[in-house]
């Protein structure tokens, strides 16, 4: 285990996007795919809600000032639904989220955000109301996450919060990262490699 990359609390600036039924092709558009690597993801989030064809900006939350000192998304129902895309949860990661509040995920979404290292949390819709009432009230107010406990708190309130258990047990152990844990065990699998039959290579 790499106490490194063991992720068990969060604290940060919140932004809200309740939309629900946000889809992949929303969140990155298929045309940046093309792109070989992730460096410039997070200047696509959410790029045709945010810029017009001229590439002009238009209002949207993610071109607001403050938009960037937000670490927490939180958002509404089936979130990141449609294709597999992984430069999705890549853009929101990229542009500066850790961690993100929904109703519900898509799975393959929500598989893909595990293994870039960003957890995702559920919430009843009655809290979601809650949380984004209270932003409106106080913006620069701070959500604070204890993955261990499973609970939220947030302006003097906490919220008992759901995961995936195998991902939350993924983060506390430091095991999420399947490439550092190959690197970690690179003499283990070099054993393994040598004792089998064939060459790999």
């Amino acid at each position: 285990m790499s106490q490194s990359l063991v992720k068990e609390f969060f604290k940060g600036k919140v932004l809200c996007y309740l939309e629900d039924d946000v889809d992949t092709d929303q969140i990155i558009p298929a045309r940046f795919l093309k792109e070989i690597t992730f460096d410039r993801m997070g200047e696509y989030l959410f790029y045709d809600f945010r810029f017009d064809k001229e590439g002009n900006v238009l209002p949207h939350v993610l071109n607001e000032n403050d938009a960037k000192s937000a670490s927490i998304m939180l958002v509404g129902k089936n979130f990141g639904c449609g294709s597999s895309r992984e430069h999705a949860p890549q853009s929101l990661a990229r542009f500066g989220f850790s961690l993100i509040i929904g109703e519900s995920f898509a799975e393959i979404f929500a598989g893909n955000c595990k293994a870039i290292g960003v957890p995702l949390l559920t919430l009843d819709h009655d809290e979601i109301v809650a949380i984004s009432g209270e932003l409106l009230k106080h913006p620069d107010a701070e959500i604070k996450a204890d993955l261990k406990k499973k609970e939220l708190f947030f302006n003097g309130r906490s919220f008992d919060f759901e995961m995936i258990e195998s991902h939350r047990k993924a983060f506390l152990s430091g095991t999420w990262d399947a490439a550092s844990l190959l690197h970690e065990r690179a003499s283990f699998v070099a054993k393994v490699e040598a004792g089998l039959p064939y060459k790999i290579f």
